[in-house]
């Protein structure tokens, strides 16, 4: 596997991307997807439904095959075929649109199950470390509780709790509101909001464009599986250089 230089590693972006592509058949998902994350960025991809967000989160995690191009993480080139796509998940964290919490297990099960198993933490420190963020996101009380007993925030908040428990370098959040009611929306983007904050590097694909204003270090719009434009909130949603990215900033924040 190619690595970078030393100093690169130490020094430099936690995740680069250079013209990453993927295909389903003959369809054309992503292409020529370039993108580089640096250490406390807060990455904020938009566009329409279709656009490739998604499979961009996916591909960055490994869960998808790219068909082309290259993905370091960490110095590491993980887009090598040779690279062990579990240790590399393990030093990132992803959350879903549906939650994915395991109904079977109880909450303080779902949060220390990867801990465990995957970076083999003793039961009793990662019990530990889960009811400590359970605490801090308000769910000391459903640490028992299984998944069906809890309301949709509360369910997406466990699996933030679940995603920062193995203490990951980057965060990927595929539209985290996406299925949640109407008012359970802001209690999820408070803690993103708060992970911001504090310095977490984040990589996420939303539809909530006053809150990617508000946290994001760079916005990228996509388009047709491509970057068609990226730069500062500031510059992307107050002087979009692409008439699209005007056309469908106009059509969403109409919507509200």
């Amino acid at each position: 596997m190619t690595a970078l230089p030393e100093n690169t590693q130490a020094g430099g972006p936690i995740l680069e991307v250079a013209n990453l592509r993927k295909t389903y058949g003959d369809k054309v998902v992503l292409a020529d997807i370039d993108l580089t994350v640096s250490p406390s960025d807060v990455i904020c991809l938009i566009g329409a439904s279709g656009s490739g967000k998604s499979t961009l989160l996916r591909c960055l995690n490994l869960l998808e095959e790219i068909d082309d191009g290259v993905v370091v993480f960490q110095g590491e080139e993980v887009s090598d075929p040779r690279c062990d796509r579990r240790a590399v998940r393990g030093r990132m964290g992803m959350v879903f649109q549906s939650f994915n919490l395991f109904p079977h297990l109880t909450v303080l099960d779902n949060v220390t199950l990867a801990p465990r198993k995957v970076h083999g933490v003793p039961r009793r420190e990662a019990e530990e470390r889960a009811r400590e963020l359970l605490s801090r996101f308000g769910l000391a009380d459903k640490a028992d509780a299984h998944p069906d007993r809890l309301s949709g925030g509360q369910q997406q908040r466990v699996a933030l709790v679940r995603a920062l428990a193995t203490r990951p370098a980057l965060l990927l959040l595929d539209e985290i509101t996406a299925a949640l009611d109407p008012e359970l929306v802001g209690e999820v983007l408070g803690i993103v909001r708060d992970l911001a904050a504090e310095g977490t590097t984040m990589v996420l694909a939303t539809h909530e464009m006053a809150f990617a204003r508000e946290v994001a270090t760079s916005v990228c719009f996509l388009e047709d599986g491509r970057i068609l434009e990226s730069g500062p909130p500031a510059q992307i949603f107050s002087a979009p250089r692409e008439e699209r990215t005007r056309q469908f900033l106009r059509r969403v924040l109409s919507a509200g």
